[in-house]
């Protein structure tokens, strides 16, 4: 439209809403992009918002200057986009998707007829529509050439490892044990079967063969066990079920009686299976397991009635010889370990609530009769029975709520460790809690002594417990074959320790860490250990270009959140003015730990990369905030009773409830153990189910997502996983990381699977809990599935 030509009235109303939805953009833009640019970030946002402004402005006048300055703004957009992001398309998205789609309505006709030029000459140099169209296609080919393109994010290490080779004959024929004893697989935490009738060749045939639904919708973190036709699990409230390996229907179900209301925290990983030798006859076989309100069971595996010789009738309340606390302070979630005889667990100390709160204790009874056979109570090393009268085992120390392993070759049992009971705030820490916290510990199984004890972290002050199953192998260096612990952690680090003595067989190196910004009474420690020779499955280290959000708006939040917090790279301590925890409480690596293929010497790892946002504050804001920290004395904000500080600590996301670092946010890797090099690594998890406000999106695009659970290799050649938010149940090959199948589950696949052989129809199946992760938010369900070939 020329000047002096009338613009119709549905025409001028399109153009000003446009112009006003350019305003209401441009204002948010531009006041957090002036706040942004007064903390020391990018300009670009203060920029863009006045170029949007004028843009808006323009065309609530109808002047062609509007679509000239909206044009100006893409093609500076796409140069800064790609000097802060390169060529990965997820971290463009944010910066070139949204202005590309805002700038559409540019194109319309009815936009365009009400734009009016001062003259004809300057209408045919300036030409809007032509400009917008190239600006816009050249966008939309950035972002296309970056989806393309996008780079696997992994660390800059040497990714020209070979395949192992072959499995060594040695390895081959003979025997194979189609049962699944441990929760495991072995004592060791393998999570390796020498199984092979399903293999990379004919996976794609791999069916349902049979459902089992638990009747509880609270999450299955189980791996069930599997002794000769039989499989045994428990579900989240502490019931266990036998099942018929065959066909998946019940043999029995004990209720446990766990009471749901005055338990808050629901999880039950697995069960424990122990014959004595030479016994016969009731109890003969049982299934040990340990409930979330303290206490342990014997149960007859055959029928599920108590064992009346265990305990008192069948059970032993794990509360005697703790301090008082209220119900639901300490709880039993893990599978307990079997060795030597004895049954040893340790036990989930409610996080960070007060100092005082019971002892991390670990423990070892009778498998026969349920007697306390030791007690390893780090407060007092030299005595390993029961307290006398009047005392109770040391409140407060490190808790060990992770599996444990166990060499009974050696005598061993490897107990990884949590922190005392203040996670963030550690003034009060004594020196044997500053010793064995976030540790993996040797302890002989048949005393219940230290043998040696190995720290992952130093004065732990972000919750980073031990939270991975360590994992025995046996490891061929050229040097010879050397017995190996692999202990996976939350930092991202992985520790190869020799499993007799705790020394280190892969190079581990003290390392300065940030000092700055604690609390005066605190005190920090100056190195970590790092597993230098060893990836790093922490993720890259965190800068303003490395916030995240869908649209240019969330993404500022970020930076904004960014520059106002203390961020010096990893283990930047908590204090009074917000930090970044990176990784965060989730990991790195969590309980789902990571498998081994002992034959091709390889070790695959899923991990997170998901930061916190913590912040401590003072008790008087904490009181002053009573109905936050005080209103749930258990499972609740983290209060720190017994300290100066409370702790307010919360995932780092945007608005929208996503990640406010860049995708992605999980990875799927492996490693070959011989060099230590990565063989390969790749996002794990697409966005079907996630999106703003938990809006699930459908896109099933690989973005790498937050995940919980384990994985199971197997001797023909394959991974099986779940634990991704998208629901999803994979399996890889394991040589080169191709996904060779994969299955849409009824509910989130948060648990480790597991795989049999069948005795009735010499089927191997491989099985899985589906029933989702009330804190990763994936869909909640009540489902163990098993699935198989078709039989022949």
């Amino acid at each position: 439209m020329t000047e002096g030509e009338q613009e119709r009235p549905p025409t001028a109303v399109a153009r000003r809403i446009f112009a006003l939805v350019l305003g209401v953009t441009a204002l948010p833009l531009l006041a957090g992009g002036g706040y942004l640019l007064l903390l020391g970030g990018s300009p670009y946002y203060a920029l863009a918002g006045l170029a949007l402004l004028a843009s808006g402005l323009w065309l609530w006048r109808g002047r062609t200057e509007g679509p000239l300055a909206y044009a100006l703004l893409l093609f500076a957009t796409l140069p800064w986009a790609l000097w802060e992001a390169g060529f990965d398309g997820w971290a463009l998205m944010p910066r070139l998707v949204a202005p590309a789609v805002l700038g559409i309505p540019f194109l319309f006709s009815a936009i365009q007829r009400g734009i009016a030029t001062p003259n004809p000459t300057v209408a045919r140099l300036a030409r809007p529509r032509p400009l917008l169209l190239g600006a816009l296609a050249a966008l939309l080919a950035g972002i296309g050439l970056a989806t393309v393109r996008t780079p696997d994010p992994v660390d800059p290490i040497d990714r020209t490892v070979a395949f192992g080779g072959s499995i060594p004959a040695a390895s081959r024929g003979g025997a194979v044990d189609g049962d699944w004893l441990h929760y495991g697989r072995d004592e060791g935490g393998s999570r390796y079967s020498a199984l092979d009738q399903i293999t990379p060749a004919n996976i794609a045939g791999l069916k349902p063969a049979w459902t089992f639904r638990v009747g509880e919708t609270h999450g299955l973190e189980v791996t069930p066990i599997k002794v000769r036709d039989s499989l045994y699990l428990c579900t989240a409230y502490n019931d266990v079920i036998a099942l018929d390996a065959e066909t998946g229907r019940q043999r029995w179900r004990f209720n446990a009686k766990v009471n749901r209301e005055k338990v808050p925290y629901h999880v039950c990983r697995g069960v424990a299976y122990f014959r004595a030798p030479g016994a016969s006859g009731t109890c003969a076989e049982r299934i040990i397991t340990n409930t979330t309100d303290a206490r342990l069971i014997a149960l007859d595996a055959r029928t599920g009635r108590l064992c009346p010789g265990f305990g008192r009738n069948g059970q032993v309340s794990l509360l005697t010889g703790l301090s008082r606390s209220p119900a639901g302070y300490y709880a039993v979630t893990s599978a307990p370990t079997m060795v030597g005889g004895k049954v040893v667990l340790g036990g989930w100390v409610s996080d960070g609530q007060y100092w005082g709160e019971p002892a991390g204790v670990v423990r070892a009874f009778d498998a026969v009769t349920g007697e306390l056979a030791w007690a390893w109570d780090i407060g007092r090393p030299d005595r390993r029975t029961l307290p006398p009268p009047g005392e109770t085992y040391t409140h407060s120390t490190p808790n060990a709520w992770a599996p444990f392993s166990a060499d009974e070759k050696l005598g061993l049992v490897y107990v990884p460790t949590g922190n005392p009971a203040i996670d963030y705030f550690g003034r009060r820490r004594r020196p044997f809690d500053e010793a064995f916290g976030t540790s993996v510990v040797a302890i002989e199984a048949a005393t219940g002594k230290t043998r040696w004890v190995f720290q992952t972290a130093h004065h732990d002050l972000w919750d980073w417990d031990v939270a991975s199953q360590p994992t025995l192998v046996d490891i061929r260096y050229p040097s010879g074959v050397r017995q190996a612990l692999i202990q996976p952690t939350k930092r991202g680090e992985i520790f190869i320790l020799d499993r007799a003595t705790g020394k280190p067989l892969s190079r581990v190196d003290e390392r300065p860490v940030p000092q700055r910004g604690a609390v005066r009474e605190e005190r920090l420690a100056p190195t970590q250990p790092f597993s230098v020779g060893m990836p790093s499955f922490a993720g890259p280290d965190f800068t303003e270009r490395f916030m995240w959000g869908i649209t240019p708006l969330d993404q500022l939040w970020c930076r904004i959140r960014f520059k106002e917090s203390r961020y010096e790279g990893t283990a930047t301590p908590p204090g009074l003015q917000p930090s970044i925890a990176y990784p965060g409480f989730n990991g790195g690596i969590d309980w789902g730990g990571i498998s081994v293929d002992p034959e091709r010497q390889l070790l695959f790892v899923n991990s997170n990369r998901v930061a916190n946002y913590d912040r401590l504050l003072t008790r008087a804001e904490a009181n002053a905030r009573v109905r936050q920290f005080v209103a749930r004395e258990v499972g609740g904000p983290v209060r720190q009773g017994g300290t100066p500080y409370a702790a307010h600590i919360q995932i780092f996301r945007t608005p929208l409830g996503i990640p406010c670092n860049q995708p992605p946010y999980g990875m799927l890797s492996a490693i070959d153990l011989r060099s230590g090099k990565l063989v390969w690594a790749q996002r794990f998890g697409n966005g079907r189910a996630a999106g703003p406000w938990g809006i699930r999106s459908m896109l099933s695009i690989p973005v790498g997502t937050p995940n919980n659970g384990g994985s199971l290799a197997t001797r023909s050649g394959l991974l099986f996983v779940g634990a991704t938010h998208d629901g999803d149940f994979r399996a890889f090959d394991v040589r080169s990381g191709k996904a060779l199948w994969h299955v849409r589950l009824p509910a989130g696949g948060q648990a480790t699977p597991m795989t049999y052989v069948s005795p009735k129809s010499g089927r191997q199946f491989v099985v899985i809990a589906a029933g989702g992760h009330p804190a990763l938010g994936s869909v909640l369900g009540d489902y163990i599935i098993g699935y198989a070939l078709p039989a022949r």
